[in-house]
């Protein structure tokens, strides 16, 4: 069958999902208001990771704070000291002399990057490039500060994605559960960028290795952690963050991290379907999937197409339009949206 073609014009900096009756229509172009369409590239062309990573998702889409994206500089190293400027990890805020009260721990329920620039330019109104004083920066994670670098790199035209599995360098002998960025470089391919190591944290840990390229051994991706446990190869209760470890970890990042590769990079406690259960729960055929997810995600472009795909297709991991999501303060239901 022959889908019917259409153009989709839509506000600058906005984006959004086709449902319904335009579901079946296959999309010719998508232009900005105000651009010249014979200038706009095609929304079919081949199935390229760069290509789909350069482009934002929900939670990176810095939407009706865009402007504050204005004067930001360009260039990896550059944007890494710009996230460093505007937040401070909620383990590691006592290191830069800031005691945080209860009142601001809800700044890491924020899932958006534009929620979190709305609540950066509450906190200092000055413009993103001007380093923040550790009082007047967003209360965050590693995955903010992940997202947040990949959201500035995205709006540069960069490739760029959140990865989340487990670091080698916080713990000796330890899987420390941690994010981290990749962005694309012409000729040499994706390159790995931990945005939260700054010159503190490097000294106290003893970091050799340079952030901006951090090698492989080091941080291990959510479906190779789950490979290296299930042979055997490495202690499932190596791998979490301090009481929480185990093999129902790696699982729950594992997915969390295709999630991310499909540009649904949701908050580290943020659950839905074979994140949830306990491992004697899993049947033969979920841990075939786990499997198989574990293998793609780890496959680089070979793979795609078919992390996309296996995605889609399958509702036990398709972040759904409702997710449970566990703090302190118990357990919430928390509506997401159509994705």
């Amino acid at each position: 069958m022959v889908l019917p073609e259409l153009l989709i014009v839509v506000a600058p900096g906005r984006w959004g999902v086709i449902a319904g009756p335009l579901a079946d229509v296959r999309v010719h172009r998508v232009i900005t208001q105000g651009d010249d369409p014979d200038r706009c590239v095609s929304m079919n062309p081949a199935p390229d990771s760069s290509d789909y990573y350069r482009h934002h998702g929900m939670m990176t889409d810095p939407g009706e704070e865009a402007a504050l994206y204005a004067d930001l500089p360009p260039g990896v190293g550059d944007l890494r000291g710009v996230v460093q400027g505007l937040l401070v990890h909620a383990l590691w805020a006592q290191r830069y002399g800031l005691a945080v009260d209860e009142s601001r721990e809800q700044e890491l329920q924020l899932r958006s990057v534009e929620d979190k620039l709305r609540k950066v330019r509450m906190l200092d109104s000055g413009p993103l490039k001007i380093p923040r004083p550790p009082e007047r920066r967003l209360l965050g994670n590693c995955r903010d500060f992940s997202l947040m670098l990949c959201s500035m790199l995205r709006h540069q035209g960069v490739p760029a994605r959140a990865r989340c599995g487990f670091a080698t360098y916080f713990q000796p002998d330890h899987f420390e559960d941690h994010w981290v960025s990749e962005y694309w470089r012409d000729g040499s391919g994706w390159r790995m960028v931990d945005a939260q190591l700054d010159a503190l944290q490097r000294k106290s840990l003893g970091i050799k290795f340079d952030p901006l390229d951090v090698p492989s051994d080091q941080f291990l991706v959510g479906g190779k952690a789950w490979r290296l446990c299930r042979a055997g190869k490495a202690d499932p209760d190596k791998f979490g963050i301090n009481e929480l470890h185990g093999l129902w970890f790696v699982r729950g990042n594992l997915i969390r991290d295709l999630a991310s590769l499909n540009k649904v990079e949701l908050l580290p406690w943020d659950s839905w379907g074979l994140i949830e259960g306990k491992d004697e729960d899993l049947s033969h055929s979920d841990t075939a999937l786990l499997d198989e997810v574990a293998d793609l995600t780890q496959q680089g472009d070979d793979g795609f197409r078919k992390v996309r795909s296996v995605y889609e297709s399958s509702a036990t991991l398709r972040v759904p339009p409702v997710i449970k999501s566990y703090s302190k303060t118990g357990v919430k239901m928390v509506e997401i949206g159509r994705l």
